[in-house]
Order: C-alpha cells, then sequence, then structure tokens
C-alpha cells in the first residue's frame, strides 16, 4: 500500500463508531465507493456472523443487509452483480460476502435519498470512496445523510482492490481471449497472474487512463485518452437515440462497421502488403459517412457498431505503443467499458496479439470496474489486506 501523506491510512475507530468489541474498526455496515463520470459503483461486505440483540442499531443493520442482499435490482437503474459476488472472504479477520453494485452516477440524489430512509446515517459517520464524485458530491452527502466522504487516491485504490480480488476469488479472476476473429473457436482462458510485474493497467471508463505498474507501491500514469467509455455512450446517443450502454452494446452486436468505415482494401483494392497492413483494416473510421448514399444506407445498429470500433481501435494502438515503449508484455483492461462488451475485447484481443506478432496479449479481469471501490472498502481496515 502506498504511503499517504499528510493523512491517515485507516478511517480510526473514534471517527467513525465503533463494533462487533473491535476496536481497531469502524463501525458496519462496511462500504466502498467509486463515485465515476458515467457509473457509481459500490461494494458492500456482508459478515456472516450479524450483531445479536434488539438495539435500534441491530435492527437497522439487519434492514440494510436484507434490501441489499435479497434484490439484484432497485428501481429502474441500481443493479447488484450477482454473478461477481465473492463468498466467504476475509476482511479485516472477519469472515462474509463481497457484493457488487451499481447505479448511474445521475441518479445519485435518489441513493441519498434511499440511505437516509434505510437509517444508514444512524449508523456511519464517513464513507470512503474514490473517482471524481468524491469531491462532486462531497456537500450532497453533508447535507442529505450527514456524511464525510473520505477521499481516497484514484489509482491507489483501483490497483489496491485490483490485487486484492485477484489474491482472494476462489475461482481464477484472470483470462485472455484465444481466436478471438473465430467465432466457432473462441473462448476465455484463464490467466495465472500470480506473478504480474511488471504490467500495463488499462483502465477504460467514461475516459482512460494507462498505468505502468512495477510493484504494488510503484507505479505511475504514462498515458491515457478522453475518448472513452463516456465517448462510446454519447455518441451512440447521438447517433442512434438510444439512451442507456446496454442498448448502445446491443445495437452494435448486430451492426457491420464496414458499412461505416473506409477499410484498407477501400484504398487499396486489398492488402497493402510493403507494410503488412491487411485489406480488412481500418483505415479511416467513419470514412464512407462522406458519402450521401452510404449514410442513407447506413443502421443504427451499423453506426453503434463502428463508433464501438473506433473507441475500441483507439485505446487498443495507445496500449501497444505503451507497452512497447515500456518493454512490458502483460497488459490489463479493466474498466465497466468492457462490462456486457465481449465485442470490445475480441477486438483488442486480436490487435495485441497481432500488432505485437504474438508477445502480447491482451488480458482481462471478472471484475472488471469494481476496483476502486474494492481498495476504498479496504482502506477502512488498519492494516492493508494485501500482506
Amino acid at each position: 500500500m502506498a504511503e499517504q501523506t499528510g493523512e491517515s491510512s485507516s478511517i480510526k475507530a473514534e471517527e467513525n463508531g465503533v463494533s462487533n468489541g473491535v476496536d481497531e474498526y469502524p463501525s458496519m455496515p462496511w462500504f466502498g465507493m467509486d463515485i465515476g463520470g458515467t457509473l457509481c459503483k459500490l461494494v458492500y461486505f456482508e459478515p456472516k456472523d450479524m450483531m445479536q440483540g434488539e438495539t435500534e442499531e441491530v435492527e437497522i443493520l439487519k434492514n440494510i443487509r436484507k434490501y441489499l442482499t435479497k434484490n439484484s435490482s432497485y428501481g429502474k437503474s441500481g443493479h447488484r452483480d450477482t454473478h461477481l459476488q465473492m463468498d466467504n472472504v476475509q476482511l479485516g479477520g472477519v469472515l462474509g460476502t463481497i457484493h457488487f453494485i451499481r447505479f448511474p452516477t445521475s441518479q445519485m440524489e435518489k441513493f441519498l435519498c434511499l440511505a437516509n430512509q434505510k437509517g444508514m446515517a444512524k449508523l456511519i459517520t464517513t464513507v470512503c470512496a474514490t473517482g471524481g464524485g468524491a469531491y462532486k458530491f462531497e456537500e450532497d452527502f453533508k447535507k442529505s445523510v450527514n456524511m464525510k466522504l473520505e477521499k481516497c487516491d484514484e489509482f491507489e485504490s483501483l490497483l489496491r482492490g485490483l490485487l486484492y480480488i485477484d489474491k482472494n476469488n476462489p475461482t481464477t479472476e484472470c483470462y485472455y481471449w484465444c481466436n478471438p476473429t473465430d467465432e466457432i473457436k473462441c473462448a476465455k482462458v484463464n490467466y495465472d497472474f500470480s506473478q504480474p510485474y511488471p504490467f500495463l493497467l488499462v483502465n477504460v471508463g467514461s475516459g482512460v487512463s494507462i498505468l505502468a505498474v512495477n510493484s504494488p507501491t510503484d507505479y505511475s500514469r504514462v498515458s491515457g485518452t478522453s475518448l472513452g467509455g463516456g465517448t462510446f455512450l454519447g455518441l451512440c446517443c447521438l447517433l442512434t437515440g438510444c439512451n442507456t450502454f446496454e442498448e448502445a452494446i446491443e445495437l452494435a452486436a448486430e451492426g457491420d462497421h464496414t458499412n461505416v468505415d473506409k477499410l484498407v482494401k477501400d484504398i487499396y483494392g486489398g492488402d497493402y502488403v510493403k507494410f503488412g497492413l491487411p485489406g480488412d483494416l481500418v483505415a479511416s473510421s467513419f470514412g464512407q459517412m462522406n458519402s450521401r448514399e452510404r449514410r442513407n444506407k447506413v443502421s443504427k445498429q451499423d453506426l453503434a457498431r463502428a463508433t464501438l470500433v473506433t473507441i475500441t481501435n483507439n485505446i487498443g494502438s495507445i496500449a501497444i505503443m505503451c507497452a512497447k515503449q515500456r518493454k512490458i508484455e502483460r497488459v490489463v483492461f479493466v474498466g465497466n467499458f468492457l462490462r456486457v462488451n465481449p465485442i470490445a475485447m475480441k477486438l483488442l484481443a486480436y490487435a495485441m496479439e497481432y500488432w505485437s506478432g504474438g508477445q502480447m496479449k491482451a488480458l482481462f479481469l471478472k471484475h472488471e470496474g469494481y476496483f476502486g471501490a474494492v481498495g476504498c472498502l479496504l482502506r477502512i481496515m488498519p492494516t492493508s489486506e494485501l500482506t
């Protein structure tokens, strides 16, 4: 865990209340939040053995637990990713389950209203959070639920959460796609990530940040781009009239980007052999749309697919350049852009393998966009959970 200058590495018990007779830990419930520009990620630790008794505190804890764990959807836009749930994990010596919940950041007001209704503010006064929303919504948390947001470093939280989940997930967390362009042979293959260093970490959220990671405490941001998941969704909303990420991905799955993009073979009549460029490589994203005739024939599905290919190709190109510059062979892609998005993952898998001559693979992680929130959950512990 990286050193924090001028602030404690954990939330002290006197700030946040004490439960279970453990003086070092804050009172339950235990949460971690990553409040991004598009999506808010919330992780909740459910202890296996709940506090006993009939006090108001115990009843509130039971009600919160029941509401969060008995539902997989909260209203129209909140969801618990039950397939990611991690059972029988240790957190600060306590055995329990980690639940993974997401909702649009635009629904923050409704979330705070719900937190107030469930009595959460009566039990905890501080929540560890990362992402831009930890700053943007700081006053809203104070006014609505009288809670302080303990702001955590975004990259430190991301890395700490990633290493914790990879270590504690009972199933293999890391994988890659083999034969990504072959619909019949394409398959996920488990990857041993127990000795990962050095690796490149490409975090694709609303925008993209790329970190070079040499150890749990030695890492730096080496590049990034503003063209990320938020760009994909925003352009799809403009071009197709869709309203959600899921709708955009569904459209893209049915589209053909070659009706929108100009390929190498459209320019050269085939492969550009001299520079090793295959004919089906995109030469100009949206390059066919300068033709009125083609614009009249193109479908919403084609536009969504071309948008997805454009954003993904850009991310892959930058990642490959960074990896080659740093002489790093392991490149790990994370972030909610990859959720329910096998198209993008397979494009990245193909690009990394092709342009590296088979030397590099695009690696992926099952918990994709939740690592920052998990890192914040770990922050409330008095010592690092990675040791």
